[in-house]
């Protein structure tokens, strides 16, 4: 761990915050740890400072810690120590929102699976179950975060407890025990909660002690007023300045008005408020990690969480990087350096050949179809199987999230949760097979982990189906195979595999376009770069430098859909689909 030689004092006044004694504006830019890969973590901190930052803020993703109950991860890509040490190097300050909660359009809004899936869990409230697991969760987190708190010389000024709290419930006994739990854990610095700053929200939202921020990203006096009236002293702070969007599968790519973003900000900043910009550097939902949206409608989240922020996906200044640069230096004082524009990636092909690739899972028999939680798997894939006594109309409760229904090994055709599907018509044959993907988990409100796979029953012509086996797929663990097995002809269904090598003098970004391809993964050097889809916006996957190598990289497609173009492409820059503004 490393500290700042001294510690120092951080407080609430009764106007601005204070550090060591004097007022001090936090100008803060979210950057995930999770969603940047920790070879590029000091160079995406350092490009913050340089826009004129003085404080890094991130949540705190659960899931990612502890994805199988009681196996606790804080190495590699969680190691959430060493990101703060790299923000303390810098000498900027931090933000920590450890959620349990987070939302972030992330993979269940942070929670993880056996949690949510736990019987009689009642979650985000004083459930004693939920509560047990969630003190567990942040006794660990803060044996992280506690020494590195600005009075113990390191550069954590500010902890959040739970995360918009006041969009979901108004448990406040369960908000008070967040608190006692975090006190316990020894955390001295100010506790913050965030709400949409309406009446109803920041009531239900907020606890004693604990002081209230807002999130918007427009409207900036009358969010400020409305937070002022419900706290009369104390800093006024936008934790949440929303920049930009985020993406889903089927829509187009979201961007905001630099100059309007900039107008905003100029209000926030000249009205004395401390802000956080949501996202500084949005980074990527490498694996499987995206979330998805579901008001009505489930929209899966695209690999991509760009953001429209000040630094793109791949690091680089973006127009709004230097608009609020030049807002910022109104405030206070901003270095002179500025980051450079980047480079274009390099452009080159890759012939792919496909390869009979098969992991070794294991097959379950059940009279009706097990979810994704029945079976315990964490991964995307579960091939569906059972004998299929006669043609007629195929229906199913519910798809979730995405299937591909074959008869005797011979396609027959898809169904997709968010265009509503439900039944098509099979052809007589002997053997039905449902390869399900799941798509990406809701990450807000009452559906947090809702159940995977095919879900209340599958009926042919009316009649249940039963005597089902079921086969999960291990997306990861099939790339990894990939790299290595024989060269093979693809089969009918899916998935299939196909591999391809090229080589760099040495290791540099590259966007590796999707073009050609139908659904599915791609996978570098065994990194699960995340998913794609001809469905669009997004079209190209960004593959991180600090994840290749130089000499021989290996390229791997795991496609569900069709091999239509046996050729992997590398272009110059990304390509996140039709703009919206």
């Amino acid at each position: 761990m490393t500290a700042s030689p001294a510690a120092r004092t951080f407080a609430i006044g009764d106007t601005d915050f204070l550090l060591d004694g004097e007022p001090f504006r936090v100008l803060a830019g979210a950057l995930h740890y999770f969603r940047v890969h920790p070879g590029q973590w000091a160079d995406r901190i350092r490009k913050a400072r340089l826009m004129g930052l003085n404080t890094i803020e991130t949540y705190v993703a659960w899931n990612a810690h502890e994805p199988v109950h009681g196996e606790w991860d804080a190495t590699g890509w969680n190691d959430l120590g060493a990101f703060l040490d790299l923000v303390a190097a810098e000498g900027m300050h931090a933000i920590v929102r450890p959620g349990p909660y987070i939302c972030a359009e992330w993979h269940n809004g942070g929670l993880p699976v056996w949690l949510t899936g736990m019987p009689g869990i009642g979650l985000r409230r004083s459930e004693p179950s939920y509560l047990a697991e969630v003190t567990a969760y942040l006794q660990r987190v803060y044996d992280i975060v506690a020494p590195r708190q600005i009075d113990r010389g390191g550069p954590v000024v500010l902890v959040q407890i739970e995360n918009e709290y006041g969009a979901y419930g108004s448990d406040t006994a369960y908000l008070e025990h967040l608190v006692q739990v975090t006190r316990d854990a020894g955390i001295t610095v100010p506790l913050t909660t965030i709400d949409q700053p309406t009446d109803q929200m920041l009531s239900d939202g907020s606890v004693d002690g604990v002081h209230l921020t807002g999130s918007f990203g427009s409207r900036a006096a009358e969010r400020l007023a409305t937070l002022r009236r419900h706290q009369p002293t104390g800093p006024l702070m936008c934790a949440e300045f929303w920049d930009g969007w985020f993406d889903w599968w089927g829509a187009t790519h979201h961007t905001t008005s630099a100059a309007d973003s900039a107008a905003e900000l100029d209000a926030l900043l000249s009205a004395g408020a401390s802000v956080n910009f949501y996202m500084f550097h949005g980074g990527t939902n490498f694996g499987l990690t995206n979330g998805a949206n579901h008001k009505g409608r489930y929209l899966p989240i695209v690999t991509s969480y760009d953001y429209d922020a000040p630094l793109d996906e791949a690091g680089r200044p973006t127009e709004k990087f230097f608009a609020f640069r030049d807002v910022i230096a109104k405030y206070a004082p901003v270095p002179h350096e500025v980051p450079d524009a980047g480079a274009a990636a390099p452009v080159f092909e890759v012939a792919m050949q496909s390869v009979a690739a098969d992991v070794e899972a294991f097959t379950v028999r059940y009279d009706v179809p097990p979810t994704f939680e029945e079976l315990g798997h964490l991964s995307a894939l579960v091939a569906y199987e059972t004998d299929l006594p006669a043609g007629g109309v195929l229906r199913f409760g519910e798809v979730r999230d995405h299937a591909w229904v074959s008869v005797d090994g011979a396609p027959v055709g898809t169904l997709s949760r968010t265009r509503g599907e439900d039944a098509l018509i099979v052809p007589t044959g002997g053997r039905l097979r449902v390869l399900v993907e799941e798509q990406g988990r809701v990450n807000y409100d009452v559906r947090l982990g809702e159940a995977k796979g095919l879900v209340e029953g599958v009926f042919l012509d009316g009649a249940p189906m039963t005597g089902w086996t079921a086969t999960p797929i291990d997306v990861a663990a099939l790339g990894e195979v990939a790299e290595t097995a024989p060269v093979g002809t693809a089969g009918v269904t899916g998935p299939f595999a196909l591999r391809g090598g090229f080589v760099l003098d040495e290791p540099t970004d590259l966007f590796l376009d999707t073009a050609g391809w139908g659904k599915g993964y791609a996978v570098v050097d065994g990194f699960v770069l995340g998913r794609y889809w001809s469905n669009g916006p997004q079209r190209t996957l960004y593959v991180p430098a600090a994840a290749l190598r130089a000499g021989d990289n290996v390229v791997v497609i795991i496609e569900l859909d069709r091999v239509a173009d046996p050729v992997v492409r590398f272009v110059a820059e990304p390509d996140l689909g039709p703009r919206e503004e």
